[in-house]
């Protein structure tokens, strides 16, 4: 299995000091950042496009940069996202009339390629494209909105999901977003889980690199962590 990974989303950052956050999360120890990107048309909320992306290239971030379309249509934002300078971009099924080829469009401009599920998307959606997948994410909320509740549900989700990422043989990671916490982070690993996406637990806090520390302490003491 991966080694976890821990990717504060910059959606419950401070946007007049965006840089400034972004340094501040992964100097405290993150190991990414996590872009949530609402459209106001596929989810209720309008946030951050790929200006923003390209700016923190510009200010001198060179850290992994995971996208998370939360977006319809996705083809033009997956090739804006790309030349801004994403790492890894992912979309939900729902988002596109043709999910294999938005897959392809992603890892031709050069990007690691993801699939979000949403908690009521099924993993049927996976069974033809585990030849196009370097991430599932699993959302464990409703996507739209930051600073929800963990939906129970997910645990049995991302189980499954970890059973045929196993069975397909091909090096992918899980990744998990909406409502991880300090308290629930191991619960989640235990799941299956390797990448873990939070917002307000890390940016709500005074001491970033205090809550991050936590959460992999937390995460050391789940035994399938190889």
């Amino acid at each position: 299995m991966h080694k976890y990974a821990i990717a504060p989303s910059l959606l419950s950052a401070d946007f007049a000091r965006l840089g400034e956050e972004a340094n501040a999360v992964l100097a405290a120890g993150a190991d990414m950042l996590h872009f949530d990107v609402m459209d106001n048309h596929y989810v209720p909320n309008l946030t951050i496009g790929p200006l923003v992306c390209e700016a923190l290239r510009n200010y001198g971030i060179k850290a992994y940069i995971d996208v998370h379309l939360m977006t319809r249509p996705v083809d033009k934002l997956i090739v804006d996202f790309a030349k801004a300078g994403a790492s890894r971009i992912s979309f939900h099924p729902e988002a596109t009339d043709h999910v294999d080829r938005s897959l392809e469009l992603i890892r031709h401009h050069g990007c690691h390629a993801g699939l979000a599920l949403n908690p009521a998307t099924t993993l049927h959606h996976l069974e033809y494209l585990w030849d196009k997948l370097d991430m599932i994410l699993i959302m464990s909320v409703n996507p739209g909105f930051g600073g929800q509740k963990f939906i129970p549900a997910t645990f049995d989700k991302l189980a499954k999901a970890r059973q045929l990422i196993n069975a397909s043989g091909k090096d992918i990671r899980l990744e998990v977003d909406g409502g991880i916490k300090v308290d629930n982070i191991a619960e989640v690993a235990a799941a299956g889980a390797d990448t873990f996406v939070a917002g307000s637990a890390i940016f709500t806090q005074p001491d970033y690199a205090k809550v991050i520390a936590e959460m992999r302490a937390n995460l050391k003491s789940v035994s399938n962590n190889s």
